[in-house]
């Protein structure tokens, strides 16, 4: 990140992939090959890939601003990586293919992210922060056609549903399928954060020492992520073949 690395925040992302590489894991041996296939629908499974999935986001927001030379590249990367992961899990595993998974959010979110930036520039961190996460928690649960919180909650035309080509958006029709589904709403919401926490970060002079604080191992797994990423889950799922085959 620029001249200075803000090595705890490598940290934070590869203790995130550290608990990916456990949740993907137990996911196989549970769900792919039948070991427990409610084990995915426990609460604290939910919050545990919540908890994964909320990092990795909000600290690629955070992360867009010192990558300014290379945004466009990685943005791109990353799509065409998850255009990878949708061929094989399509080619190998049909019931488990992913569509849009986070991979392909997260290129389309720093790529949209790069035209707009000079927009977003010109509201308040604090209050763009405040408002991104308001919007985020009112958008929750608009891929099941609801927005709102609470008691104001409303229902969204049924029309939004019907075509496949809106479910990278976040309107998913009746049919749609994915074993890994990060639409850009109301996730892209969720990397904004990312992206004010990483404004109010650059006028925070004691957040940027501590930032500096090397963890080892944990800091080191944290830079390669996207490569952990494409590789782990054919090994998991040869681990699992060895482990599980009769």
């Amino acid at each position: 990140m620029g001249k200075k690395r803000y090595h705890l925040i490598d940290a934070l992302r590869g203790l995130a992939l550290l608990n990916m590489l456990g949740m993907h894991f137990l996911y196989d041996v549970n769900v792919v090959f039948g070991r427990d296939p409610d084990w995915y629908l426990r609460p604290g499974v939910y919050l545990w890939q919540q908890y994964i999935c909320w990092s990795f986001i909000l600290i690629a927001g955070f992360s867009f601003h010192w990558g300014r030379k290379n945004n466009l590249r990685r943005g791109l990367l990353l799509n065409v990586c998850g255009l990878v992961i949708t061929a094989v899990t399509l080619l190998v595993m049909p019931a488990e293919a992913i569509w849009f998974g986070i991979l392909n959010f997260m290129g389309c979110a720093i790529l949209l992210t790069i035209p707009l930036e000079k927009g977003l520039k010109k509201s308040r961190p604090a209050i763009g922060l405040a408002a991104c996460f308001l919007l985020f928690l009112m958008l929750r649960r608009v891929n099941s056609g609801v927005i709102g919180l609470g008691p104001w909650q409303w229902r969204l035309p049924a029309g939004l549903y019907r075509f496949r080509i809106l479910a990278p958006l976040g309107f998913p029709d009746p049919g749609f399928r994915s074993s890994d589904y990060f639409p850009m709403l109301p996730w892209y919401l969720l990397f904004l954060c990312g992206w004010f926490l990483g404004r109010l970060f650059q006028h925070a002079p004691r957040w940027q020492r501590l930032a500096q604080t090397k963890i080892p191992v944990l800091s080191a797994l944290g830079r390669g992520t996207i490569w952990v990423y494409m590789l782990h889950q054919p090994v998991l799922m040869g681990i699992c073949m060895l482990l599980f085959r009769r």
